[in-house]
């Protein structure tokens, strides 16, 4: 796996990640994101109604948590869960985490971290999760961490235990690593933690690029953990300590105007879990990513008018983002418009607003299917756009499009 960056742009990384999977024929487009799943399947999508999507990530995720309950089903199986869930050709990185997902916290202690399976609490060792990495059979893996110090106020020295655990981890994993044959072809990616205390993300960075590790997950970043500010400080200067010909991961973001904020601060990729979170809300992603105006918001422009950023419609749905459209709301219910002007999937060249609105408020599970559909047509759309605003040395057109939303639709 290498990194070939072709433009580094006021921060942003612009590149392709070669070389993955384990015939090494894969490569990603940075920045990107990941293809999130559940238990390997996008939520609601079954795989050939995924792939009548374009430009789909060539990595998908896995998660630990999804797949340690079944660890020994996939022993007896085997052959992975690439083949296990049926994917179609495929790169896989699994993480510990679901980022979708909301896990108790205050179950990590010096030898064991803990995830949340669908029978409960499953606490793990190194060597468990080795096995389970073994089962998996991944093309590359975050090593285990203690990830548990992005919560507010956070003491000094709970951050620093987390730093020296998830240091001890990847040195157990890393010598595990080794001597399993099923991960003989895999890249493992160090964690660097810290919360956020300066001092200790930089001990993390500096002490992780010291191992012999595939790339970078930089974790404790969660949307709603810190102000984007301080979280853009410390992206920058942890990205600083890191070698360059190397990837960085985020987890926890997922949300566009953060996106582009983190890739200022050097980050290379991303989750998807935000189209899923969107879908589950009954909601449909309406921004505006690309870089050349329509002939009204230029004209506003030109008069030095800047458009109004989109109040949500939220229904009381305090996650609801300035980026979506709360399809349930009444007011759909005689739109017949397609989901977005212009967008070319499935879902808006078939359907309309109204029809979607039905489905939801009648619990349909058709709702959820085109709903997925059109998200993540929508958020890969405004990945391909983010790397052409870079390409062109147009990031601040593109940013200023993503974050000014027109009020209404």
């Amino acid at each position: 796996m290498k990194l070939e960056l072709s433009r580094v742009v006021q921060g942003c990384r612009l590149g392709v990640l070669t070389g993955l999977g384990k015939s090494g024929q894969h490569s990603l487009e940075v920045p990107g994101c990941l293809l999130y799943t559940r238990c390997a399947t996008v939520p609601h999508l079954t795989q050939d109604t995924l792939h009548t999507l374009r430009d789909l990530p060539s990595v998908t995720q896995v998660s630990v948590d999804s797949f340690a309950e079944h660890q020994e089903v996939l022993e007896e199986f085997k052959e992975g869960v690439r083949k296990f869930a049926g994917l179609h050709d495929t790169v896989l990185f699994c993480s510990l985490h679901d980022s979708a997902n909301t896990s108790p916290t205050g179950h990590v202690t010096n030898k064991t971290v803990s995830v949340w399976g669908s029978g409960g609490r499953i606490e793990l060792t190194v060597a468990r999760f080795m096995a389970v990495q073994a089962a998996v059979q991944p093309d590359c893996y975050q090593s285990m961490a203690d990830g548990e110090t992005w919560q507010a106020n956070t003491s000094r020295k709970r951050v620093r235990k987390a730093v020296d655990r998830t240091l001890a981890h990847l040195d157990e994993c890393l010598v595990l690593h080794q001597q399993t044959q099923e991960l003989k072809q895999a890249e493992i990616f160090g964690v660097v933690e810290g919360g956020d205390i300066m001092e200790e993300r930089l001990r993390s960075a500096r002490e992780t690029a010291k191992r012999p590790v595939g790339g970078f997950v930089l974790d404790g970043f969660h949307s709603a953990a810190m102000d984007q500010d301080v979280r853009a400080q410390l992206i920058k200067a942890t990205s600083a300590e890191l070698p360059q010909e190397k990837p960085r991961l985020v987890l926890g973001i997922g949300r566009p105007d953060e996106v582009i904020s983190c890739v200022e601060a050097g980050v290379d990729l991303f989750e998807s879990f935000f189209p899923f979170q969107v879908t589950e809300r009954g909601c449909a992603l309406s921004f505006n990513y690309s870089i050349d105006p329509d002939p009204e918001t230029a004209v506003l422009e030109q008069n030095g008018e800047v458009p109004a950023v989109k109040k949500p419609n939220s229904n009381g749905d305090e996650n609801m983002t300035p980026f979506e459209m709360n399809l349930k709301d009444k007011r759909y219910q005689d739109d017949f418009r397609p989901l977005v002007e212009g967008c070319d999937c499935y879902c808006c060249k078939k359907h309309m607003r109204a029809y979607v609105h039905h489905l939801l408020v009648t619990n349909e599970l058709l709702g959820g299917v085109l709903l997925m559909l059109h998200n993540m047509a929508h958020y890969l759309g405004f990945f391909k756009a983010l790397r052409e605003a870079i390409a062109g040395d147009r990031l601040l057109d593109f940013k200023n499009r993503v974050l000014h939303c027109r009020e209404g639709d």
